[in-house]
């Protein structure tokens, strides 16, 4: 059976055709009403990658499987101060980030749906990662960015055939564009708004418990809070299964110049309105209204974990001593090793760390 995808204010289910973004009738945001169901008895290991986990995708049954390898990324072991860590790999996937879960379980999605044309926006790798799958699934794709956008994600998309759309601004001009399409009918593939890539991203989770058995703390990049949730939701899944005794303590770490969920957790919701969109190289999670906040904050109470800015003078350093142990990472993939050094022996372990984006999709920058 699938699980319920509702709306969080009306609770009015998701309808069974098309591909609304929104509620549309209050507005909401939809959302899964339950963690998946994973079950260890169901993995199927004869599926590419992280597909042996398609049981738990909640993708109907004749969905298609549309693919590129992404998943079953490495988790490479390393040591800090006496600490264990791990370090999982997520910008080994196809597109270079760990994007292309949500995006192969989303395409299959809207392929399912009867959707052949789709547009979405980006700061670049969740472009990039669904102009990647559409190529892949024979979808018509536009892409809309902040002009500000990395250099190679930008060409990355228009490679894969989409049509680039830049937009002046920041982030969430972009963002404001799109929606512009989205009002006169054209389905918004939006990886904020349409939680069916949750479950792709949960597939972490169910990996992780696999290479590590047990897991301590695990940090993670947060925007518009997809990949943090995603974690949170599969742990959850593990749990409820009885395959973990407890779920890993969570650190969701924001560019200090763009940290609207480090404001919410230490102050309330409403702090999120006074956070300004300021500039930082961590491009990735230069978003000032994430859409998964309150599930986050829901999800994730203080004594389970904590959210923490970075500053800015601190990410390009964290970028160069990655790269110093042969890991080639984006910025805004180092904030969480810039993090981690700062809450080195106060976190359980063993300690993960999400390496989301690869190095290759910024123009070198000198710390």
């Amino acid at each position: 059976m699938l699980s319920v995808i509702h709306c969080t204010s009306c609770f009015h289910p998701y309808p069974a055709s098309g591909v609304p973004y929104r509620c549309p009738d209050c507005g909401g945001i939809y959302d899964f009403a339950t963690p998946p169901d994973f079950d260890p008895d169901q993995v199927d290991r004869s599926l590419p990658g992280m597909w042996r986990y398609r049981s738990a995708f909640d993708l109907p049954a004749a969905a298609p499987l549309v693919s590129l390898g992404e998943g079953l990324t490495p988790l490479l072991w390393d040591e800090f101060e006496g600490q264990k860590i791990g370090f999982k790999l997520e910008y080994l996937n196809s597109s270079g980030s760990y994007k292309d879960r949500g995006s192969a379980v989303l395409v299959s999605q809207l392929l399912a749906r009867g959707v052949r044309e789709a547009v979405e926006d980006s700061s670049g790798n969740a472009g990039a990662s669904f102009a990647a799958y559409a190529a892949r699934a024979g979808l018509r794709a536009r892409v809309y960015v902040p002009e500000s956008a990395s250099g190679p994600k930008r060409i990355q998309i228009e490679r894969y055939g989409a049509e680039l759309r830049p937009i002046q601004g920041p982030r969430s001009a972009a963002a404001q564009a799109v929606l512009e399409e989205a009002q006169r009918g054209v389905p918004y593939a939006s990886h904020a708004y349409l939680p069916f890539g949750l479950a792709g991203i949960a597939s972490i989770a169910y990996e992780l418990w696999e290479q590590a058995g047990v897991v301590g703390s695990i940090l993670a990049p947060v925007g518009h809070g997809g990949l943090l949730l995603g974690l949170v939701r599969g742990f959850a899944a593990l749990k409820n299964r009885g395959l973990i005794e407890r779920r890993p303590y969570f650190v969701g770490v924001q560019a200090a110049a763009c940290a609207p969920l480090v404001n919410a957790f230490e102050h309330g919701m409403e702090a999120i309105d006074a956070t300004r969109e300021g500039p930082t190289v961590a491009e990735g999670v230069r978003v000032s209204r994430p859409v998964r906040a309150e599930a986050l904050l829901n999800e994730i109470p203080p004594a389970d974990g904590t959210f923490l800015g970075v500053a800015e003078e601190k990410i390009l350093p964290a970028a160069s001593e990655l790269a110093h142990k042969g890991i080639y990472v984006e910025p805004t993939s180092a904030l969480v090793w810039a993090a981690f050094k700062q809450l080195s022996g106060k976190i359980p372990e063993p300690v993960i760390l999400i390496l989301s984006g690869s190095g290759f999709k910024v123009q070198p920058i000198h710390s």
